[in-house]
């Protein structure tokens, strides 16, 4: 079991697989970041580290269910001339999941929430309602992450290794990040668009029309730059005051 270490193919797989582990990441990240930021400032590093934590252990069992992971790829049905298996109603439930909710979320920034307005001590979102829409968002994105991890090494320890380092990565800077975007509203937005992009990706991989991921996150890391140069060059003023429940309290 353990002579991929004295396999250099293993190491460099290894190498890659982390590197494409922690990109992934990033939109697991970005998703944890903006659902808890509902819930009370106290529960912000309990909640974001369970969710990655959850991320990680999704994982990991399904590399250890490698056969039922491949298994969803064997078509289950056709509609109107698209076969669907598995994964693909994964992906797309998936998908259309992470493009309302980032929809919901654009507009509770930007227009607030009527509920909120008609109860302004309306009580904040749960933990478990939070926990549970990160779940929910976790079997995607370990699913992708899964199946890159097949695709990209042949020892099961390489993968697991991998994930373990890309999210143990991913808890050291997870609370910076979500700082950060806190902290400027106009990267919330960004985040949140990245996650409508993100969204629509899953929805079309679904019907079998694939996106280059290089593609998305070419659009993502210019995106970034740009907003990257707008906050180093831009005099600084009062931000933007976005709708939230530290506001409607």
């Amino acid at each position: 079991m353990m002579d991929w270490i004295y396999d250099s193919q293993a190491w460099i797989a290894l190498v890659t697989l982390t590197f494409l582990e922690i990109i992934l990441g990033i939109d697991n990240i970005v998703f944890v970041s903006i659902l808890t930021s509902r819930l009370p400032q106290s529960m912000h590093g309990t909640s974001r580290r369970v969710g990655l934590l959850m991320a990680m252990g999704m994982r990991i069992g399904l590399l250890f269910s490698i056969n039922w992971v491949m298994s969803l790829t064997t078509e289950l049905f056709r509609v109107v001339g698209h076969g669907f298996s598995g994964r693909d109603l994964i992906l797309l439930g998936g998908g259309l999941f992470l493009m309302w909710k980032s929809t919901t979320e654009i507009h509770h920034k930007l227009e607030g929430d009527e509920a909120d307005e008609v109860d302004p001590n309306r009580k904040p979102a749960t933990f478990a309602k939070v926990i549970t829409q990160i779940a929910i968002l976790d079997i995607v994105f370990s699913l992708d992450s899964v199946i890159t991890a097949v695709g990209m090494a042949k020892d099961l320890a390489v993968m697991v290794i991998a994930v373990l380092i890309s999210v143990g990565f991913m808890m050291i800077f997870v609370n910076p990040i979500c700082t950060f975007v806190e902290k400027h509203p106009t990267v919330k937005l960004l985040a949140l668009s990245f996650l409508l992009l993100i969204g629509f990706t899953l929805v079309a991989e679904a019907f079998h029309q694939e996106i280059p991921k290089g593609y998305v996150y070419f659009a993502m890391a210019f995106s970034v730059g740009v907003e990257a140069l707008n906050l180093r060059l831009r005099k600084p003023g009062k931000p933007v005051n976005l709708n939230g429940p530290e506001k409607l309290q």
